[in-house]
């Protein structure tokens, strides 16, 4: 069907489906579920942010009351693995070292919480302290500590690339050229409801595993592979409401746990984390170093540009590579830019752990980008909104990996979003 050049959704409210249920109080999150018998779990985290583990003596919390399991990195059938399939990196329950303060070293389960929490602070973990990367800067510094030292020599886990034209031919042509560095922050998605993961047996011996996951089969493809299970030997369910999840809950966090927990006492086990281990061990949005070179003519015209980008994904890869690859293909933005060269790196701190969040890598170089189209613009002494224009993608555009896209959509967008600026502001003034 021909599009007929209207974009009516834009500024109007959509209305939600599932209202009803969620203001009448039906709909069940993995929080309301509770089961006869069922047991409580709760993890012991790191102590610092990166350090050896010289012990773990968890003799003082399985002899408290109400305790009827405590698991550590012995008891995971496979404890080193990784979202992407090429590389291992990640530790269901530290082994050998802590690498950020979301590490956990031990989980227990207990009858009630309290007595979970209690046993999981009495457990005794003997530390080595070692130097803590918490920057970029200092991550990429000559001489750095390195936080896989066995798996890479440097703190750099992964290079993506994405070259179109001749870039040192665009700067030639230029009148103007504009460098800036720009930088952007982690994000925590803070939803409503933190991360709760219930595993329980069903009469035929199946593991059922509940979770605020947005993503089951994929889920199930890592437990398989972390508990050496078949994947007809147990079930990876969401429930029936999401409390938020805005990319958090997207990649796997304690659920092998509670299911070998379960596995181990035969009963029901939950685990819910405080807004505390939310904050700590949940996935948060990478951070950046955004570099721009941009070359222009000074009738406005974009001639080049050469971006390097910095990514910081914390102590682990996690899904940074495909995020980083997305962020190197639109570095650019929807603006025709024949000549582009861009490097991007994906860095290992001791920070939070990167991970999905909302656009996987293009708000930060969306941020980079069109700084850079507003500070260009500022030089060239140009109105802002028209130096976009001259600019935009037409009814196709290309972007910096050679991929076409038909972008006319793009244009009517930012025409009808220019509109409703000026409905809304109501200010006539303004340059248009």
């Amino acid at each position: 069907m021909a599009y007929d050049g209207k974009y009516d959704l834009i500024g109007r409210r959509i209305p939600r489906t599932d209202a009803h249920i969620q203001v009448t109080g039906v709909c069940e999150y993995a929080e309301d579920i509770y089961r006869p018998g069922m047991l409580h779990a709760k993890a012991h985290f790191a102590k610092y942010a990166h350090a050896r583990i010289l012990s773990i003596d968890t003799s003082k919390a399985a002899a408290m009351p109400g305790v009827r399991a405590v698991i550590t990195h012995e008891d995971i059938p496979n404890n080193r693995w990784g979202f992407l399939p090429h590389i291992s990196d990640q530790r269901v329950l530290a082994d050998d070292a802590v690498r950020y303060r979301g590490d956990a070293v031990a989980v227990v389960a207990a009858d009630t919480i309290e007595q979970a929490s209690e046993a999981a602070d009495a457990i005794e973990v003997e530390y080595d302290p070692l130097p803590v990367i918490s920057n970029i800067k200092d991550a990429i510094a000559p001489g750095a500590v390195l936080i896989h030292g066995d798996m890479f020599s440097s703190n750099i886990a992964f290079h993506c690339k994405a070259y179109l034209g001749d870039v040192e031919r665009g700067f030639s042509e230029s009148d103007l050229i504009v460098e800036k560095t720009y930088s952007t922050k982690k994000v925590e998605h803070a939803p409503i409801e933190t991360h709760v993961a219930v595993a329980e047996l069903e009469s035929d011996g199946r593991l059922v595993i509940t979770c605020t996951t947005t993503r089951p089969f994929n889920y199930a493809k890592s437990i398989a592979s972390i508990l050496k299970m078949s994947l007809n030997q147990f079930q990876i369910k969401s429930p029936q409401g999401l409390g938020g999840s805005f990319g958090a809950k997207n990649e796997v966090m304690l659920e092998p746990c509670v299911a070998l927990l379960c596995l181990r006492t035969r009963r029901p086990v939950k685990l819910i984390f405080s807004r505390e281990d939310e904050f700590a061990a949940s996935t948060v949005r990478h951070s950046y170093s955004l570099t721009y070179k941009t070359g222009v003519t000074k009738d406005g015209y974009l001639k080049a540009q050469e971006i390097t980008l910095y990514s910081d994904t914390g102590p682990y890869i996690g899904l940074g590579e495909p995020q980083l690859v997305k962020a190197c293909v639109n570095a650019c933005g929807p603006y025709n830019v024949p000549n582009i060269k861009t490097d991007a790196y994906l860095v290992f701190t001791n920070g939070l752990l990167g991970g999905a969040m909302r656009g996987m890598g293009v708000p930060q170089v969306c941020f980079g980008h069109e700084s850079q189209m507003e500070l260009v613009a500022d030089e060239l002494g140009m109105d802002p909104i028209e130096f976009r224009r001259r600019n935009l993608f037409g009814d196709r555009g290309q972007m910096p990996n050679g991929q076409l896209v038909y972008s006319a959509g793009a244009r009517l967008a930012f025409e009808r979003a220019w509109e409703l600026f000026h409905e809304n502001s109501g200010d006539k003034g303004v340059k248009s």
